[in-house]
């Protein structure tokens, strides 16, 4: 995965022409950012991420004696089907799929009348949750050494030695693209909620990352529990950092003033806590 790629804002869904909300005027957002809050953590995530670009520049690679002993029978029992496999084609395959969707998705979301008019904040709110997955991912792969599938057999080119090799866990590719889509779902049905066709966009969030895991499998890239893992990390970011904002923007406890006359008739005043959701 080129993770300096994640660092732009992307994204990608088959979102069709999305609901046809028509809005008046200026949509409410759903969500509750403020600079001097987001704009820290996005310059921390992004340092995060980058201290892990660095970690994984220093790995190296397996020696010619460590790779003459690597043995199918040594790979965990549910990923050994892929060991040894290895195709360009595949390859490729997953990168025209993986990094349209990390562009796509937000430009996708514009479409909506609904999120159009707070698209400024929901694209920062994208990089926000983008650079959440890049940092967990770079931190990962810069200090996990598992060998990728394609070791185990006699292709692989240059690659064999060199530590990109034993950048297998866990599935980048597979993370940020469930990241872009799960976050499009997600913000889609936070500005429309209940919308006509929601079903077919959770699906298409659901499916796309599925296919771009089976190509990284295909190509010799990735197992399928770094492919599990991958989708797994991609989804909960995808969706829990919109939500985190969702809950900061709509939760809060306000204190009101109170005054009356109680059973007794005696008139009294003061103030209630009131918790606003």
């Amino acid at each position: 995965m080129k993770t300096l790629l994640s660092l732009a804002l992307s994204g990608t869904l088959l979102l069709g022409s999305g609901p046809a909300a028509v809005a008046q005027t200026k949509a409410t957002s759903p969500y509750h950012t403020r600079f001097a809050v987001d704009g820290p953590i996005v310059l921390g995530l992004g340092a995060v991420s980058a201290f892990g670009l660095y970690r994984v520049q220093q790995k190296s690679g397996r020696t010619d004696a460590e790779l003459a002993a690597l043995r199918k029978e040594d790979v965990l029992a549910i990923d050994r089907f892929s060991a040894g496999w290895y195709s360009e084609n595949y390859q490729l395959a997953g990168d025209l799929l993986c990094y349209p969707t990390l562009v796509i998705a937000p430009g996708l979301l514009a479409l909506n009348d609904n999120v159009r008019g707070r698209y400024g904040q929901v694209l920062g709110l994208y990089l926000q949750t983008m650079l959440a997955t890049d940092a967990l991912f770079t931190s990962t792969v810069g200090n996990v050494y598992r060998n990728r599938p394609y070791l185990y057999g006699p292709e692989g080119g240059g690659g064999r030695s060199g530590a990109i090799a034993t950048n297998s866990f866990f599935a980048g590719h597979t993370a940020h693209t469930a990241t872009a889509t799960f976050f499009a779902a997600k913000v889609l049905h936070d500005f429309n909620p209940g919308y006509e066709g929601e079903g077919l966009v959770w699906g298409a969030a659901a499916v796309v990352p599925a296919a771009v895991a089976y190509t990284r499998i295909k190509a010799g890239k990735h197992f399928l529990t770094d492919n599990i893992v991958g989708y797994a990390v991609g989804t909960t970011m995808g969706i829990v950092v919109p939500q985190l904002h969702k809950e900061a923007g709509r939760a809060g406890v306000s204190l009101m003033p109170l005054q009356g006359v109680n059973v007794n008739g005696y008139a009294y005043s003061g103030f209630s806590l009131s918790k606003q959701l």
